[in-house]
């Protein structure tokens, strides 16, 4: 089937729909950084190109080629946890109505949304059985315009070595026959939940040799890798950085341990916090009633606001966190040091092959495929949906 790809950013989306067969018919992007790497990764010749959705007129969609598929990750961060959570109220919230201007226009058989997990809460959400959520919105809108749909919240750590949940939503054209798509739970999946990592861990050597995923030996053998985040690069590492804040410390775990309270700098090995079961531990200051968290190898640590006096949940126990847009995530590594990950790395942890970088890699600054990285979708996420779609 073709497709048209909204909020396209570096292709990632593309990508995985081109793997499951189908064909882009053409794209929007507004950040001009995102269409130099998405032009020199794609082969975009004859397609349509726009680049602000809110200025493609009426007039314009009723002349193009009608797809059979609609798909975009609307902008997230209105309705992410990580950002302030102002929906509707944020112009990149109300993108989403953009999509459904343009499905009452184009009608395609299929719509194929994504976004933050964080949309189903907005408002309290629909599991809080508040009939004025926002996702609710976005239910009555896409239905009141013939769709009848689906959705489930997925995690790329079924996939790829990174924790990050997204709701996809499926619409169907009502009066078409089709096939559902949701729910579905991946099966022989190589990374397990928290309960089980360690043995998914064993298995990190070399996890695609090709490039059409991610590198072994980026990580640790024993751990998986830090997410994703846009803006910088990301750091793998440490039990012996950061903060000049003191969010990351040595002390007295519970009349164990000899060391005092200090704070570790970036530059050098930190002192390790040893017991005589556990092995290394490192202590991150978070707003518990131990005022702490045990962090061992395998463990990702969430750095941001090292001041905070009510964060929890530092720690990811042998998963990484969620990719962000910021550079605040690090792991736990048995050696002690800190490295930060390539770019090439960041784009192969979200399921890019190497090839797709180093094109992208021509036309734009480091800095910017950090950041695309970190704003992309997981690819073969993408693809195990697209191959459900008829």
């Amino acid at each position: 089937m073709t497709f048209l790809d909204l909020f396209a950013g570096i292709g990632g989306f593309r990508l995985g729909l081109e793997q499951a067969g189908h064909e882009c018919i053409g794209f929007c992007e507004i950040d001009a950084f995102a269409r130099k790497s998405y032009k020199a990764i794609h082969d975009t010749r004859g397609e349509v190109e726009w680049h602000d959705i809110t200025t493609v007129t009426t007039d314009t969609l009723q002349r193009m080629r009608q797809p059979d598929i609609l798909v975009g990750g609307f902008p997230c961060q209105a309705f992410s946890v990580a950002g302030k959570r102002r929906g509707f109220d944020d112009t990149r919230g109300t993108l989403f109505f953009e999509i459904a201007r343009l499905a009452s226009v184009l009608r395609p058989r299929l719509l194929f949304l994504e976004n933050v997990r964080g949309l189903l809460h907005h408002n309290r959400g629909l599991l809080h059985h508040n009939r004025g959520d926002t996702f609710e919105t976005i239910l009555r809108t896409l239905d009141g315009l013939g769709y009848d749909l689906e959705w489930q919240v997925l995690n790329s750590k079924d996939y790829l070595p990174q924790s990050r949940e997204r709701v996809f939503i499926i619409g169907h054209s009502r009066g078409t026959s089709f096939t559902q798509v949701f729910p579905f739970q991946r099966e022989d999946r190589r990374f397990l939940g928290s309960e089980k990592t360690n043995l998914g861990i064993q298995t990190l050597g070399n996890i695609n040799p090709s490039g059409n995923g991610m590198s072994g030996k980026v990580y640790h053998s024993k751990a998986l890798s830090p997410t994703l985040m846009t803006g910088s690069d990301v750091k793998i590492a440490i039990p012996s950085e950061r903060s000049t804040n003191g969010l990351i410390l040595a002390g007295n775990l519970e009349g164990k341990y000899a060391q005092s309270n200090r704070v570790f700098r970036k530059e050098g090995n930190a002192p390790t916090l040893t017991t005589k079961s556990d092995g290394l531990k490192i202590l991150v200051k978070e707003a518990t009633i131990k005022g702490y968290q045990e962090a061992q190898p395998g463990d990702s640590i969430n750095l941001s606001h090292p001041t905070s006096e009510t964060r929890r949940g530092r720690v990811g126990k042998q998963l990484a966190n969620t990719l962000l847009t910021s550079e605040e995530q690090a792991v736990v590594t048995e050696d002690l040091q800190i490295r930060r990950l390539t770019a090439k790395e960041c784009w192969r942890l979200q399921g890019f092959p190497d090839w797709a970088y180093e094109r992208a890699a021509k036309v734009n600054s480091e800095y910017q495929l950090y950041k695309q990285a970190g704003n992309s979708v997981s690819i073969p996420v993408i693809y195990d949906i697209a191959r459900r779609l008829n």
